[in-house]
């Protein structure tokens, strides 16, 4: 049933830690899921320095899927976008053949709070990865829910699965849902799809007598239903969907051609790529290269 676990690797990203999950030396995707990030549970008091946020940097060739538990983003892009993403929201931003976005943490700044959420990447069939970029942000209310006695809370975050489908316009067949369940709480993952996996984001879950906690990512082998039981309240995140073939990841750049990714490379130390309108006055130079004069 289960044919690997992951744990996360807690990575400083200069204020605050992420747990990687994906890509993993043993498998690096998930269907078309590319990348995971485990944002926080972090702290922050009113005041933080402005380091901490995510300067103007730039895509190709995925989708990128921004997801709250607590806490806001201010995400800025290329296109104009300039919007606040709030727990149980999506913001799903498109880079195909380029655009270049910041997220910065505005409200956290003047308020102090929790920064917890995961950021995932997806990436396109090669039909799609040159199309032009595209933003979108979905509310609560364009997520498909659904609630049961039984202690389960599940929120449908993009794609088709459990029989509904998502506003989230994705490229390629895949699922991504949220769980929150109570404790003694069972529920099944159906075979729907060749490739799934689950991460349990809070709390502790069994899984074919294995117990998987937070910070854990399973795979499972296709072909029959998971089923869960929550040992205590519990977070899970499913994911996965039709596999798209192998992708080069290298730094934010996702592509089937290793040649379009050095391409990208050069357009960005070069300036070639727009920063965003709102958020132009800095960016996050090119791993190597000397940062940008103050």
């Amino acid at each position: 049933m289960i044919d690997l676990v992951i744990d996360q690797r807690r990575k400083d990203l200069g204020g605050f830690e992420v747990g990687r999950v994906l890509p993993f030396h043993s498998r690096r995707m998930v269907g078309p899921f590319t990348f995971f990030d485990h944002m926080g549970p972090a702290s922050f008091a009113p005041g933080f320095p402005r380091n901490v946020d995510v300067r103007p940097h730039p895509h190709i060739g995925l989708s990128t899927l921004s997801y709250l538990f607590e806490g806001e983003i201010t995400h800025r892009d290329s296109l104009g976008s300039e919007i606040d993403i709030r727990p149980g929201e999506v913001n799903w931003m498109t880079a195909g053949s380029g655009i270049t976005h910041s997220e910065r943490f505005e409200t956290l700044r003047r308020d102090g709070g929790t920064l917890h959420g995961i950021q995932a990447w997806v990436a396109l069939p090669e039909d799609k990865e040159e199309i032009d970029p595209l933003f979108s942000h979905h509310g609560r209310d364009e997520l498909p829910s659904f609630e049961d006695k039984g202690g389960l809370k599940a929120t449908l975050v993009a794609g088709k699965a459990f029989g509904v489908e998502a506003k989230v316009p994705v490229f390629s067949p895949l699922f991504y849902v949220h769980w929150e369940l109570a404790a003694g709480t069972k529920a099944g993952l159906p075979a729907e799809y060749p490739e799934r996996a689950a991460y349990v984001a809070a709390g502790k879950v069994e899984v074919g007598g294995q117990t998987l906690h937070a910070g854990q990512m399973a795979v499972f082998a296709p072909g029959e239903t998971v089923v869960f039981e929550a040992l205590e309240p519990s977070t899970v995140m499913l994911l996965g969907g039709e596999p798209i073939g192998p992708r080069f990841i290298e730094w934010n750049f996702v592509h089937s051609s290793k040649d379009r990714i050095e391409q990208a490379k050069a357009d960005w130390r070069a300036g070639r790529m727009k920063l965003p309108d709102l958020d132009h006055d800095e960016f996050i130079p090119l791993p190597g290269d000397p940062p940008p004069p103050v």
